[in-house]
């Protein structure tokens, strides 16, 4: 495993996801997903995301267009979370959720936007996004 490209991945992933959640799935690893935790970390969050040819804001678009795509829920939802702290501002979320349903297909549309509302009020309850 490389040294540098994990160091680099666990800090973009504190960046993204905060650093409860990296504790939580990292640190805290077992025996059994140790070295799953270690490959996601370096190769997704390293080698994928360290690279500069994509900014945060635009990463965070296409994984929340892939993830909808595939039904990932949970890990829409974390990336939703994700994307709102690189900076994805609640206009850009709108639209993007929008072709999801386009390109995806409506029922993708309403678990994305049922799962962006729920952060979204989440986040407001927390006082981590303003009211409106």
């Amino acid at each position: 495993m490389s040294t540098e490209l994990f160091k680099l991945g666990r800090q973009i992933r504190v960046d993204v996801l905060g650093e409860e959640r990296v504790a939580k799935v990292l640190d805290q690893a077992d025996e059994f997903n140790r070295d799953f935790q270690q490959l996601v970390t370096e190769y997704c969050w390293g080698f994928c995301w360290g690279r500069e040819g994509l900014d945060r804001k635009q990463r965070s678009l296409l994984n929340l267009g892939m993830l909808a795509a595939l039904n990932r829920g949970p890990e829409f939802e974390l990336h939703f979370r994700g994307a709102i702290k690189n900076g994805v501002s609640l206009s850009e979320l709108q639209d993007s959720l929008i072709q999801i349903a386009i390109y995806c297909g409506i029922p993708a549309g309403v678990e994305a936007f049922k799962t962006a509302n729920k952060v979204l009020q989440e986040l407001r309850e927390s006082g981590e996004l303003a009211a409106e």
